[in-house]
């Protein structure tokens, strides 16, 4: 047998390689367990009518930047993350570790991780921007809740410009910028904490592959 050289793809890597390209197309198809795990968590939070707003890479898709995940983030309220748990542990979903914030659909096999009111986004330390209450800031629709993109611009953008190791969310304002074609005149009504690194972004924005 000849010795597996650096340009040789190893078998490991092409399973994983084939085993990501399928979940991506049953994620695009709204197949995955990720999707399940998705309409499961919202229907137990209406039974139990908690305010909730998904967040994270699944409302990147509602904003037009498609991108996959292998979890579920939601934004809930200290105390109605303690009634959804005290309601459902052991019925399908479990703590991913005693004392977590997240549990897991066990029957989906998919993590769901909480995000809480009032924390801070990025590096978790005290910032003029937390993540809101989402009885008052989600926005609706016929299925699901979200946070209207200027709200999710301003936690993308607190969060990498505080925690090195959460600059894709500057990437993604990048992307949100040049898919929904954004003006630059939108930085004027985004809190002044964040106005600077928007303008930044938005001139990468306007700058394609091509040109660079």
């Amino acid at each position: 047998m000849r010795p597996l050289l650096e340009r040789d793809l190893s078998i490991q890597a092409e399973k994983r390689f084939l085993s990501g390209a399928r979940e991506a197309g049953r994620f695009f198809m709204n197949k995955s367990n990720v999707h399940g795990a998705l309409e499961r968590l919202v229907d137990r939070l209406a039974e139990l009518k908690i305010p909730y707003a998904i967040v994270g890479a699944l409302s990147l898709n509602a904003y037009g930047y498609q991108r996959t995940t292998s979890d579920v983030d939601v934004l809930l309220r200290r105390e109605d993350l303690d009634s959804f748990k005290k309601a459902h542990l052991g019925r399908g979903y479990v703590d991913k570790f005693p004392g977590s914030k997240g549990f897991r659909d066990a029957t989906q096999n998919v993590d769901i991780d909480v995000l809480l009111t009032g924390e801070y986004p990025g590096d978790g330390k005290e910032k003029p921007i937390a993540f809101p209450d989402p009885a008052k800031a989600a926005v609706r629709g016929d299925r699901f809740s979200l946070l209207p993109l200027s709200t999710l611009l301003e936690l993308k953008l607190a969060s990498g410009m505080t925690a090195p190791h959460r600059l894709r969310d500057l990437a993604d304002v990048i992307e949100l910028i040049r898919i929904n074609g954004l003006g630059q005149d939108l930085e004027d009504s985004l809190h002044p904490y964040v106005r600077e690194k928007f303008h930044e972004l938005w001139l990468a924005a306007q700058v394609s592959d091509s040109e660079e």
